[in-house]
């Protein structure tokens, strides 16, 4: 290990292998190393063994739930909303190859006490039972509006300015109410709180046209999901790196950040060796997340708590659907962060058959986590087998600009990825000194991405 690297990544989650993959691609030299003997880090999918070892140490699987080698268990549920910017860096790197991918069948949000499929386009609205006859109308008129607006035609924009008018200003000019709101903001938008209700328009309405474009893509619903689980993303990403000759090492203990006299990046200590570069990525375990003393690198914003269920059955409301995403917004059930419930079956080759994986998952707000995700965990149905984690959300305490030290943030709560990939973005762009736009990601057609 004598030999310097231009970037040195540390940890083999989906934001590193994204960005390891992405640099070797752009010619850098590239070390990838983990203190795990497997690819995903906080993001890896688990069979029946490692997930009772991981949660239950000690204790076999039950031999009911069939061949370990059926199981592939996400650890962080998350779909790929298919018109989104995780899509487009997978078109971009033609990581496409290595994956075949298969649509979430549906896409819910939970109202006064049941759930309904999110509308998204007029003909939907009318016939949503999330909103009364006048409100579908106004609906149906918002909906419009978003389809048909043009920056460059003023008679498209009914007197609204995307850029200066807030979201709560177009809500008010169609009438909606709160509920319509709810479901728009979170179940379309997919935004975590209420703040985006005060700010310009324009996030919003490219966030609901993103949805409303994903959705039209295969109709059901505006997620994709890979086959085998997530777990496959990290390991394509890490076969391209190592196309374009990124070097790996699994199963290497990390010891030491090592940095000079006046606190830059020097290079990686395992054991008795060191190897040098001019710069390290690392997800937030590797720069002392959780531990006590040394320098502070990362700061705790908040904690996760997720519960991944196996179900013997679909979930209730869903037309017994093979997998679904519901989201539970705050407002509903009188707290500050949104519920999330994703579910994945045997036809997505993540269980055996007959069986459903349906992971919940929220910010933690209480002293007793695992009861905040009770609303969610109703909605299941019978639960065969529950295996509970709470995790820390890390953010780095600098930039990284100024001792090439640059560290990922944790995974959060949603069960979608747009929030990883504005965080490879901005690592990139404080890595490489580039725009992440200059990458050019190719806008091709996905339409070769689901089987």
């Amino acid at each position: 290990m004598d030999e310097e690297y231009d970037v040195i990544v540390l940890g083999t989650g989906l934001t590193e292998c994204i960005l390891s993959g992405l640099l070797s691609r752009e010619g850098k030299k590239v070390l990838h190393m983990d203190r795990n003997d497997y690819y995903g880090g906080e993001s890896a999918s688990l069979n029946l063994t490692q997930l009772y070892r991981k949660f239950r140490p000690g204790q076999e699987p039950p031999a009911e739930l069939g061949r370990d080698r059926d199981y592939n268990i996400d650890l962080i549920p998350k779909f790929i909303i298919a018109s989104g910017e995780l899509t487009k860096i997978l078109v971009h790197t033609d990581v496409t190859r290595y994956m075949e991918f298969k649509q979430i069948a549906g896409s819910y949000v939970f109202r006064d006490g049941k759930i309904s499929k999110v509308p998204s386009t007029e003909m939907e609205a009318v016939k949503s039972p999330l909103m009364g006859l006048f409100e579908k109308r106004r609906a149906k008129n918002f909906f419009s509006f978003l389809q048909t607006w043009k920056d460059d035609d003023p008679s498209t924009h009914q007197g609204i300015d995307l850029d200066k008018d807030s979201m709560k200003t177009v809500y008010e000019k169609f009438g909606l109410e709160s509920g319509t709101q709810d479901f728009i903001g979170h179940a379309m938008a997919l935004y975590l709180d209420d703040d985006y209700i005060t700010k310009p328009a324009r996030a919003a309405y490219e966030r609901i046209v993103l949805y409303t474009q994903s959705m039209a893509r295969y109709g059901k619903s505006p997620y994709i999901y890979p086959l085998y689980g997530l777990g496959e993303l990290p390991q394509s990403f890490a076969r391209l790196s190592a196309i374009y000759g990124g070097t790996y090492m699994l199963d290497k203990p990390i010891h030491e950040i090592v940095t000079s006299d006046d606190g830059k990046f020097v290079g990686v200590r395992s054991g008795e060796e060191t190897v040098k570069a001019k710069q390290v990525i690392g997800d937030p375990s590797y720069f002392g997340a959780g531990a006590e003393g040394g320098k502070v690198r990362v700061v705790e914003e908040g904690k996760v708590v997720r519960a991944i269920c196996v179900l013997k059955h679909p979930i209730p409301g869903t037309d017994d659907a093979d997998s679904c995403q519901i989201i539970i917004p705050q407002k509903q059930v009188n707290r500050k962060n949104d519920i999330y419930v994703a579910a994945v079956s045997h036809t997505h080759n993540v269980a055996a058959k007959g069986i459903w994986i349906a992971i919940v998952s929220t910010i933690v707000e209480t002293s007793v986590p695992e009861r905040e995700l009770q609303p969610g965990l109703q909605l299941l149905g019978a639960i065969h087998d529950k295996f509970v984690s709470i995790s820390s959300l890390y953010t780095p305490t600098a930039d990284g600009k100024s001792d090439n030290i640059f560290i990922t943030r944790s995974y959060d709560a949603t069960s979608h990825f747009e929030t990883v990939v504005e965080d490879v973005q901005d690592v990139w762009q404080r890595v490489t000194g580039q725009p992440f736009s200059e990458l050019n990601l190719k806008k091709t057609d996905v339409e070769n991405m689901q089987e």
